[in-house]
């Protein structure tokens, strides 16, 4: 807000990354208070699983739903200094997320219904994010949302870039946004080009993400497994859930989409998963007993306590000694 007030009577670019929502799962204690209230008459837990993970069904913990409250504060006292300073109606506002609700580990806080699974992992509760982009002064802005302020069509983060340019009526840089296109048709109501899009995670993640790789074109969705060769199929726009995988209906499309999915990671050189020459399947089956026997279940103690109302992080959270008191 101080920036904005400082700033007002020149051209400015804010970049706010706020910690809520993310662990330590911590809130103001009025806040609190008044989600443990309503938090009463929530649904019980429900617990699903993903793997080797469980994975949060039901949304009812008082301190997620405190963190939401501050954020959408935090940005009301934003788009507040806006209007205050007089730059409503010349400011662009963009709002998104890097993942999807923390689901499957880490406290399992939140639940990402109905879609399927949550941050780190493959199917769309970890990579379908909110996406909001405000225009003030489009000319053809009613037009734009004769349909409803929303749109259909599949973006990522990656398309920021060029559409700020549009935006600030500055010239395309494509080298510099090879992955992304202008978004400015669609504010327009208007149509992009259909693309496919891609996301690579050839690792293992602490949420229980496997390495994998995903290739979205139209409805279609494939996701690759690195370390069996498997593949899934899903239809988006008939099953958002990702409950039935109907690779096996459709082996041709899979095929494509497989081979689709290579062109382009072997285009921009991007590197794979390697098999560890030091592995055994003996090894690996004592490495995975002692998961879920020892790993697991402590794990799950020291989550639990991130939501104790008096859970506090210490001073060097993650190794940051930025931890301010209330």
């Amino acid at each position: 807000v101080k920036f904005i007030g400082d700033h007002k009577n020149k051209p400015f670019f804010a970049y706010l990354p706020f910690l809520a929502v993310h662990t330590p799962i911590r809130a103001r204690a009025d806040l609190v208070a008044k989600y443990d209230a309503k938090a009463k008459a929530a649904p019980a837990d429900s617990w699903g699983r993903e793997g080797a993970n469980k994975v949060r069904l039901v949304q009812n913990v008082p301190t997620y739903a405190a963190m939401l409250e501050q954020l959408d504060s935090g940005i009301g006292r934003v788009v507040a200094a806006l209007k205050e300073n007089g730059l409503e109606e010349n400011t662009v506002v963009i709002f998104t997320s890097d993942n999807g609700g923390l689901s499957t580990s880490e406290g399992w806080p939140t639940s990402n219904l109905p879609l399927r699974g949550g941050k780190g992992r493959q199917w769309e509760g970890g990579i379908r994010e909110p996406y909001y982009i405000l225009v003030p002064g489009l000319t053809d802005a009613e037009e734009a949302t004769k349909s409803g302020p929303t749109s259909n069509t599949p973006v990522t983060g990656s398309d920021f870039f060029p559409t700020i340019l549009e935006l600030a009526n500055l010239p395309l840089r494509p080298e510099q946004h090879l992955d992304g296109v202008s978004l400015l048709p669609l504010l327009h109501g208007k149509t992009i080009p259909e693309r496919p899009l891609v996301w690579h995670y050839p690792h293992y993640g602490n949420q229980g993400g496997e390495p994998s790789s995903i290739y979205r074109q139209g409805p279609w969705k494939l996701i690759h497994y690195y370390e069996d060769s498997r593949d899934e199929l899903y239809h988006l726009r008939r099953d958002p859930g990702e409950q039935n995988d109907v690779a096996q209906e459709h082996p041709e499309r899979v095929k494509t989409m497989r081979q689709s999915l290579e062109n382009y990671l072997q285009s921009v050189d991007a590197k794979y998963p390697e098999p560890d020459p030091r592995f055994t399947q003996q090894a690996g089956d004592a490495k995975r007993d002692r998961v879920r026997a020892e790993l697991l279940p402590r794990l799950e103690k020291q989550h639990a306590e991130f939501l104790d109302p008096d859970f506090h992080p210490g001073k060097n959270w993650w190794g940051s000694s930025l931890w301010v008191e209330d």
